[in-house]
């Protein structure tokens, strides 16, 4: 009897020691927005499963196919209650409840979450889950620090910075995508500069995006053609991307303006007149929402992207991946993809003089597009492989450095 229950010790033992070794494998990421999951962290998500991870998502809104597709790749995708925009203390309580309950019963040895309610609310939830492991990725800072020009908006200003520091004290590493969001955060004490990593954005898969050939050009009345993808908010520069085009055809120039993307729920979403407007007029060729950013890049000879602020703008690396010239603006996130007359041009923040101006250049220069083209793809190459920048959250996330 006694070496049976030694047996029955050494069983118990044993399979304490594998659940151990199943939690301590266990991460779950937590995100705000099911569409945008295998897009923008489909690479990370695998990147984790090839280290040997058992890798959870967690999002407000996944439809059947999207589940599907993941589970499809060994992820295993979790719903939770959010109000994606503004401010609701009973909403916004119960998504941090909703968040504590799904990480106490996962039992997860490590979290990331990435966007504004996810880094705090997902951080606070783990904190009282009892997770050791907890780690925040600012992948921009959005309309709440771009616009405070109202007594509102200062006020949200104030308590959403409150509500960061809140959660960030909870996180065991944070994540930031230009150094001037982490020292804005640094210096507005938000987080400790010890707490914090910087990273070259999300990374791009060079061969998702591959080199693509210029469209081609009539050298003697050369029709350039821009394109700017983003949800269509004002603080992206939709606005001063459709003035610059109305300015340039009322000035005779040859060229088309291609603009991809959806009105979302925010802010500083534009209004559907002006967008109506714009189509209507032959301002832009508007393309909706799509699927094929590379493809859509291919139609196009300059990439712009006038925002007055990013984390490190995704479609800037893919459309740099692909071999296109850059114009964007000179702000925190976007110009740390362009090197001026290198790669591209930066022009003020909220200027459609500046953005005209150099976007005139290529019109002046045509032979810029080959040349900026290739040192576009060189740079996505040296800096922003999405291998790399993988390698560089998960070691940090190891403990590796």
């Amino acid at each position: 009897m006694a070496k049976k229950s030694k047996s029955s010790k050494s069983s118990k033992s044993s399979k304490s020691s594998k659940s151990s070794k199943l939690n301590s494998s266990r991460v779950l990421v937590i995100a705000s927005f099911a569409d945008s999951i295998l897009s923008f962290r489909g690479d990370l998500l695998k990147a984790m499963q090839q280290q040997g991870k058992e890798v959870h998502i967690a999002a407000p809104d996944f439809s059947l196919e999207q589940k599907k597709a993941l589970l499809e790749l060994g992820i295993t995708p979790h719903v939770y209650t959010l109000q994606r925009t503004g401010l609701n203390p009973i909403k916004d309580a119960a998504s941090v409840w909703s968040l504590f309950r799904l990480i106490r019963r996962l039992k997860p040895q490590q979290t990331l979450a990435y966007t504004i309610k996810p880094v705090i609310y997902g951080a606070l939830a783990a904190r009282f889950a009892g997770v050791k492991s907890i780690y925040s990725m600012i992948t921009g800072l959005g309309y709440v620090f771009t616009q405070q020009n109202t007594i509102k908006q200062k006020v949200l200003h104030s308590l959403v910075s409150l509500l960061y520091k809140s959660g960030l004290a909870c996180s065991n590493g944070v994540f930031f995508q230009n150094p001037n969001d982490r020292k804005l955060f640094v210096d507005k004490s938000l987080v400790p500069k010890q707490k914090t990593k910087l990273i070259n954005g999300s990374g791009v898969n060079l061969a998702r995006f591959p080199l693509l050939s210029l469209p081609a050009l009539d050298r003697q009345q050369p029709q350039i053609h821009f394109l700017l993808i983003a949800r269509l908010l004002k603080d992206k520069g939709v606005e001063e991307y459709a003035a610059a085009a109305q300015k340039l055809k009322q000035q005779g120039y040859q060229c088309v303006f291609h603009l991809a993307g959806w009105i979302d729920d925010n802010p500083s979403a534009i209004a559907q007149t002006d967008l109506d407007t714009w189509v209507e007029e032959g301002t832009v060729k508007y393309h909706g929402r799509i699927e094929d950013v590379a493809g859509l890049i291919a139609q196009c000879h300059v990439y712009v992207l006038p925002s007055y602020r990013e984390g490190t703008p995704r479609t800037v690396l893919e459309a740099m991946s692909c071999g296109r010239a850059i114009v964007t603006t000179d702000a925190p996130g976007c110009r740390e993809t362009v090197t001026e007359g290198l790669n591209g041009y930066l022009v003020q923040p909220q200027s459609v003089d500046s953005l005209v101006e150099a976007l005139k250049r290529y019109f002046e220069q045509p032979e810029l597009l080959t040349q900026q083209a290739a040192e576009s793809r060189q740079l996505a190459e040296q800096r922003y492989d999405v291998r790399l920048v993988n390698q560089q959250i998960l070691q940090y996330m190891d403990g590796e450095s």
